[in-house]
């Protein structure tokens, strides 16, 4: 069986998806598609020269999200490689969407352009933050941000790799104390905002609202989400998980020990970067992570 991962939020470099788009310009299609959805020149930005545009969070994730997609078009129809299940990190979660048919790519690039805004708009600048630990157990980070009152686990990328977000200052004392506690690094995050913690929570609110607009469907392949690190087929239960992951937490190892579970021998990532196959790698070598760009 074959997975494709799609990366999220971090992944974007100013020309990605550069070398699909010049040997297939057919591709182009879906950036003209996105860029009209949204109102906003996509290929402008992607292969401009200002790289802190393309970082803004509300045109970051359509961006992203738009260049995935492209991969995976390109991994279906040139490479001939299909997955059997999808999954995606953060953001990426909803290029899984669209690709499994859950969702319509159109839908998909204005829901997340408004999630991308509305995350930016949840927590006043300065307010929030994250922060990775390195080389500490769950458990004991979760005993030490049980103390304070607005922090949470954002990401549970590896064994060895968690990021917990909320308030700024909470999370600056909680690394302090994480360090104490015998983690091997700890690092204050450089983001716009506190993600996957309470304190984006009008953002899920919003994207909740925008949800009751759009017919979800059962996808067409195998689909683990985030918020479960789990398997889901019912279209109901698809929309609360996407909408709960705003503020809840990534449970990526979770995920991808659920693709080992139900029979995954070779992981794809399919996007830019190789975050992901790192994190797979940390996670279970024997699933043979790799770039769907170094095939």
């Amino acid at each position: 069986m074959i997975a494709f991962v799609f990366p999220g939020q971090g992944s974007q470099t100013l020309g990605m998806g550069k070398e699909i788009l010049e040997k297939y310009p057919e591709y182009k299609k879906y950036l003209d598609k996105a860029s009209e959805v949204i109102d906003i020149d996509l290929e402008s930005i992607i292969f401009g020269d200002d790289e802190k545009i393309l970082t803004l969070t509300e045109n970051a994730q359509p961006a992203l999200l738009t260049i995935s997609y492209i991969m995976y078009m390109y991994a279906i129809e040139k490479l001939n490689i299909t997955p059997d299940v999808v999954a995606g990190h953060s953001l990426g979660e909803w290029t899984a969407l669209a690709v499994a048919d859950v969702i319509s790519f159109k839908d998909a690039v204005k829901l997340v352009r408004l999630r991308g805004k509305y995350m930016s708009e949840a927590c006043p600048p300065g307010v929030g933050g994250m922060g990775a630990v390195i080389g500490l157990n769950i458990e004991k980070i979760k005993e030490v941000i049980s103390q304070f009152k607005n922090l949470n686990i954002a990401n549970h990328n590896s064994p060895e790799q968690i990021v917990i977000s909320g308030n700024k200052q909470e999370v600056i004392k909680a690394l302090e104390m994480l360090k104490g506690k015998g983690a091997k690094k700890v690092v204050e995050l450089n983001v716009s905002g506190p993600f996957h913690s309470r304190l984006v929570e009008p953002a899920q609110e919003k994207m909740e609202k925008e949800l009751e607009k759009i017919k979800f469907e059962e996808p067409k392949y195998k689909l683990i989400q985030n918020f479960t690190g789990d398997l889901e087929s019912n279209p109901k239960k698809i929309k609360e998980n996407i909408i709960n992951q705003i503020t809840g937490t990534v449970k990526w190892v979770d995920s991808i020990k659920k693709m080992k579970e139900i029979g995954v021998e070779n992981v794809y990532e399919v996007g830019p970067g190789k975050v992901l196959t790192g994190l797979v790698k940390r996670i279970d070598k024997s699933l043979n992570p790799k770039s769907i760009l170094k095939i």
